[in-house]
């Protein structure tokens, strides 16, 4: 009978260390997080969600400006003062005149041009008449850029929840992964406990037992591998959502289904929509400056071309009309662009439809493909825990060898890595095919 103190200290500590993990996983339960907690993360802490809906408080403002000017009446201040003055050569003399009597010889400004100067310090009031339909354009126009906005932040919150979504299944990916090497340790462990006392009993040599541990050494290390590849999938997690926060907590299971086809129009569609209705829209506001313009104008206070007196005060009021007639045809060219960029709209819209389409099917025969084979891998899982009792058995009588059951295991391991790696990569499809059937 053999012996082995260091092996058993060795084994017993492990064993430990593998309890304390399993006590460590029942606290990371009590701080769990699912997939709508990180989803409701991103959507507060996304820059292009509060950019667009700033730009729609933005929009409100640009409304409010444009109605102050078309309905609200202009008023400044104008003030100057302009002086001309002159050289006067009259009766043999030269002599500078600040502001000249009527000099017949002189340098200077022509008298008839200047009038001795100019002194104005006037109240001008404009306001522009008529404007009601200019405003209801912009209002039609200020309406879709908010619906624009809108649109965008539905859009980015589904691109967020398709982008968050596919980083929290590699986050379950490597925790699965974990749970299951876990599980396969605690499976050496107990058999190394068996075999240790069949060694003893000289049932099993040295080496199987050496053989087995350093298998169990092969696990340990992917199992560290694993925990470290969590940790890094979850730190990504938290920067896609803006979360500041590197502590180590458990994310809960999530399931998906296909989502039936769309029925009302898609978000996607709607974004083509308000573009055309925006060109359509901005094509109006070009062609106000081709409509008649009229305001009405008044200005009071002072205005002289002399040294001013108070019975220079008085006012002046009056209409101004305006009319582009003609422009060299820009009109027209407008036009022209905005038809082109209707077509262009036109074009990838159907462009997108079609790319919609063909994922959409492609992705669905993915799926089809895919559950056929993880119908076929659960079943040979099921069977291989059948014979996995059978070698356990066989074990503990001394009735099979250590290597073919360690290469069981590598069987087991490798076929329960594929099952799970195509679960993960089911559920990502099917994120995917959500994504574009919206």
């Amino acid at each position: 009978m053999f012996y082995y103190p260091s092996e058993i200290i060795e084994l017993k500590m492990k064993n430990f260390i593998l309890s304390i993990l399993f006590l460590f996983s029942g606290t990371l339960l009590a701080q769990q997080r699912d997939l709508n907690y990180y989803l409701e993360q991103a959507k507060n802490n996304s820059p292009l969600i509060n950019k667009n809906k700033n730009d729609n408080k933005i929009a409100e403002l640009d409304l409010k400006q444009i109605r102050s000017i078309l309905y609200k009446p202009e008023i400044n201040l104008e003030s100057s003062v302009l002086l001309a003055p002159i050289v006067s050569h009259d009766n043999n003399s030269s002599r500078f005149e600040l502001i000249s009597n009527g000099a017949d010889k002189y340098n200077g400004y022509d008298l008839a041009s200047t009038d001795g100067g100019q002194y104005q310090a006037l109240v001008n009031l404009k306001q522009p008449l008529f404007t009601k339909s200019q405003f209801n354009i912009y209002s039609d126009k200020n309406d879709i850029s908010h619906k624009i906005n809108e649109n965008k932040i539905v859009l980015t919150i589904h691109e967020t929840e398709q982008l968050v979504t596919y980083q929290y299944l590699i986050c379950l990916k490597s925790k699965m992964q974990i749970e299951n090497s876990v599980m396969l340790l605690k499976v050496l462990d107990d058999q190394l406990q068996t075999l240790q006392k069949l060694v003893e009993s000289a049932i099993f040599k040295q080496t199987d037992y050496l053989l087995l541990q350093i298998e169990r050494q092969n696990y340990d290390y992917d199992y560290k591998c694993f925990q470290a590849e969590y940790k890094d999938n979850l730190y990504d997690l938290n920067l896609i959502c803006g979360i500041n926060d590197t502590s180590l907590l458990d994310i809960k299971d999530v399931y998906f289904q296909l989502n039936p086809d769309t029925i009302a129009q898609s978000s996607f569609l709607t974004s083509y929509k308000l573009d055309s209705l925006n060109i359509i829209s901005d094509q109006s506001i070009n062609e106000l400056k081709y409509k008649p313009q009229v305001n009405f104008f008044a200005n009071a206070g002072l205005n002289a071309v002399y040294i001013p007196t108070y019975n220079r005060l008085g006012f002046c009021a009056g209409i101004t009309f305006s009319w582009n007639i003609y422009d060299g045809n820009q009109k027209n060219i407008e036009r022209e662009k905005s038809k082109l960029n209707l077509h262009t709209l036109v074009f990838e819209k159907n462009n997108f439809l079609t790319q919609q389409d063909i994922n959409k099917t492609k992705i669905l025969n993915q799926i089809h493909s895919l559950n056929q084979r993880i119908l076929l891998a659960e079943e040979q899982i099921i069977l291989y825990s059948k014979l996995l009792d059978v070698y356990s058995k066989e074990l503990t009588q001394g009735e099979m060898s250590v290597m073919d059951y360690k290469n069981l295991l590598k069987d087991i391991t490798a076929k329960k890595q594929q099952s799970l790696l195509m679960k993960i990569e089911e559920q990502q499809l099917i994120n995917s095919y959500n994504y574009w059937n919206f």
